[in-house]
């Protein structure tokens, strides 16, 4: 439960899984929380990702491999990595930020901060489970990632070893393409070499992060959706709170954890770090057999997950405005690169074609703790791994707002660096 020195009403802009997630840890440590989502729940980047649970691959956005992209190929719609000719000079200074720290050696050190957090990525999933969150995680018995070559094979080969070197823990065996098949047999002949990663779990997104806000509401919390956060502002009074359209309400303690909007309500705090739009694309198609568990091809950065009856296809990275139109020539070019590796996939039978807006650091590690305002915190800013590191962020989060006590994890992702 809350110390005495606690905060009794928190509010938490975001319906995400970082911002439920949050709500729901300060529930459990006694708090009375609100949540405000300018659209609805799980409607941002929490909704139509691939839904993994991959702490063993939950690494450093930055890396040596994106200087190897030209400026042709982040030009081409048809790039795994897209960045548009009319970028904006705030565009532009994010990608030079974000280049500068492509290196290995920033790499490696990013990767080690990111160790602590990502060993509490899978226990924060099972306390939610035990708190009586009515979702479940599925374990990835067939978890592989499929090449057309071992010397494509190579780069994750070495990436892993990278991992382990870090202190990340990531078992792994080395397959062949007649070994993968027989193991998946939504492979196609073209894969030639695998790796099964093991370990790791995934979800249907939308639905657990559904699930989790219907949690946060039976235990007493709100959830206003359609209430845009115009205005934070820190008094004497304590923290208010300005949505469109609505009277403003009064807050011990306000959470950010809007996406790629945290930025512009944590300015006047003292967060200065850029959080760009990295977006991705999926859609889900039928299969003649649903795969057992998630595909990933890396080297077309394209990630499947059985969701049901249908296979939910998502990959790309798009540097762009959150708000503009899905692109359907991204839609495009993750069917042309799914088509010859995948077997009974019907890739012209999409459904939910669906574009989100991933919240990206230029230096490739999340913004999570306490501003210029002791009463206004964060948590945001964690690229790919939102879902992945949502319950661990909220638990770790929910602990420094209710102790004052800052967690030795969180210690590499101030958001104020």
């Amino acid at each position: 439960m809350a110390t005495s020195a606690g905060p009794r009403r928190v509010a938490v802009v975001g319906a995400g899984m970082v911002g439920l997630s949050t709500a729901w840890f300060l529930q459990e440590r006694g708090a009375d929380v609100t949540v405000f989502d300018r659209r609805d729940v799980a409607a941002g980047a929490s909704w139509g990702n691939a839904g993994w649970l991959t702490p063993g691959l939950a690494t450093p956005l930055p890396e040596p491999a994106v200087l190897s992209y030209g400026a042709r190929a982040v030009l081409s719609p048809s790039s795994p990595v897209y960045v548009p000719p009319t970028a904006s000079l705030r565009l532009l200074r994010f990608l030079t930020g974000f280049a500068r720290n492509s290196t290995m050696a920033r790499w490696r050190r990013s990767m080690e901060s990111l160790v602590p957090i990502n060993g509490r990525a899978l226990p924060g999933f099972d306390a939610l489970a035990e708190g009586g969150v009515k979702a479940e995680t599925n374990e990835a018995g067939s978890f592989l990632a499929a090449y057309r070559t071992a010397e494509e094979r190579r780069f994750l080969l070495d990436e892993v070893e990278h991992i382990r070197a870090a202190g990340q823990d990531l078992e792994f065996e080395v397959l062949g393409g007649d070994e993968a098949r027989r193991l998946e047999p939504a492979l196609s002949g073209e894969i030639g070499a695998a790796i099964l990663l093991r370990g790791q779990r995934f979800i249907d997104p939308g639905r657990f992060v559904h699930a989790l806000a219907d949690s946060v509401i039976d235990r007493g919390g709100k959830i206003q959706t359609g209430a845009a956060v115009t205005d934070i502002r820190d008094g004497r009074g304590g923290v208010t709170v300005q949505t469109a359209g609505s009277a403003p309400e009064v807050f011990d303690t306000v959470v950010i954890a809007s996406g790629v909007w945290l930025g512009g309500l944590a300015r006047r705090f003292g967060v200065r770090a850029l959080v760009q739009a990295g977006r991705g694309y999926s859609f889900s198609v039928p299969m003649d057999r649903v795969p057992d568990g998630p595909l990933y091809f890396p080297a077309q950065k394209v990630a499947c997950t059985p969701l049901g009856d249908r296979l939910r296809v998502a990959g790309m990275m798009e540097f762009r405005d959150p708000e503009a139109p899905l692109d359907p020539r991204r839609i495009g070019a993750i069917v042309e690169a799914a088509r010859p590796l995948l077997r009974g996939a019907d890739l012209d039978a999409r459904q939910d074609e669906w574009v989100g807006s991933r919240p990206c650091t230029r230096d490739g590690l999340p913004l999570i703790g306490a501003t210029r305002s002791p009463n206004v915190f964060v948590g945001g800013g964690h690229g790919m791994w939102g879902i992945t590191l949502g319950p661990a962020t909220g638990s770790l989060l929910a602990e420094e707002i209710t102790t004052g006590r800052r967690p030795a994890e969180l210690a590499p992702f101030n958001p104020l660096r």
